[in-house]
């Protein structure tokens, strides 16, 4: 389908992990220049109470909550551009990664709708670094598997091979995997990969109340739950967790520190 000429235009716009000194130079641009801003529950409360009330929506999801179906929104997109607005769509992290931005380009492109996609920094490398734990080390992973703990629910059965990924010997982020935490460490803990393997939780990445819990691939469950850790979090497996240990004294964290007054907002 060709591009309709007086249709607007859909920016797709990774927020990053949520502090808004993340925010690129680009996407910042384009949230004051938009006409309208249709955003996710992620992007962050920071970011999100930023944005003019006058032009924005929220088209947020939560697992368990108040969800707006993913075909609302790519008909909304499709709506505001058909009538000449700028509009800017607004996910938390990166927008293609496991943020469904690719199908929102498809859904764009397949009703001749202009659209163009502006990168942001994934919270699976965000919120780990921030927390003082580096995604690949070089004396500790070599690689890294990104893998969502969220998959489409009308899925037969899984599509992650949780055994390949434990043969690898790299690290593991798994990005929405807070509730299904014990099914896929005991799906590890199967496969052959160490009990002691180190693990953290970050929850909250960037945010205000930033928190971090840390176990090993046997412990972690126990500890997610005596810590009460909630979505949103990011899980990381593998040696390079360990590393907090040695610089979290060192690491000068705004984010934690912001923690008073923000556990009134954890839902």
């Amino acid at each position: 389908m060709e591009t309709d000429p007086d249709a607007g235009i859909v920016y797709l716009v990774g927020s990053g992990p949520g502090d808004p000194d993340l925010l690129t130079v680009k996407a910042t641009r384009l949230l004051e220049e938009a006409d309208v801003i249709l955003h996710d529950k992620l992007p962050g409360p920071k970011i999100i109470d930023s944005l003019p009330e006058d032009r924005r929506e929220d088209v947020g999801k939560r697992a368990g909550g108040e969800r707006t179906p993913q075909s609302a929104i790519n008909e909304r997109l499709v709506e505001l551009a058909r009538e000449g607005k700028t509009v800017v769509r607004l996910k938390g992290g990166d927008s293609f990664v496991f943020g469904r931005g690719g199908e929102e380009a498809e859904y764009l492109a397949e009703h001749g709708i202009a659209f163009e996609v502006v990168p942001a920094v994934t919270s699976a490398i965000a919120a780990p670094a921030v927390a003082g734990i580096p995604v690949t080390h070089r004396d500790h992973a070599s690689s890294v598997s990104f893998v969502t703990g969220h998959e489409d629910p009308t899925k037969e059965e899984s599509s992650v091979d949780w055994e390949a990924l434990a043969a690898t010997g790299g690290t593991i982020v798994v990005l929405m995997g807070v509730g299904r935490l014990p099914d896929y460490t005991a799906a590890l803990l199967e496969a052959g990969m160490a009990p002691e393997t180190p693990v953290a939780l970050i929850e909250r990445g960037t945010w205000p109340g930033q928190r971090v819990a840390t176990g090993t691939l046997e412990t972690i469950v126990g500890v997610r739950d005596e810590e009460d850790i909630s979505p949103p979090a990011v899980t990381v497996i593998g040696y390079v967790a360990a590393t907090r240990e040695t610089v979290a004294a060192f690491l000068e964290n705004e984010y934690e520190d912001e923690r008073e007054g923000a556990e009134g907002e954890r839902e």
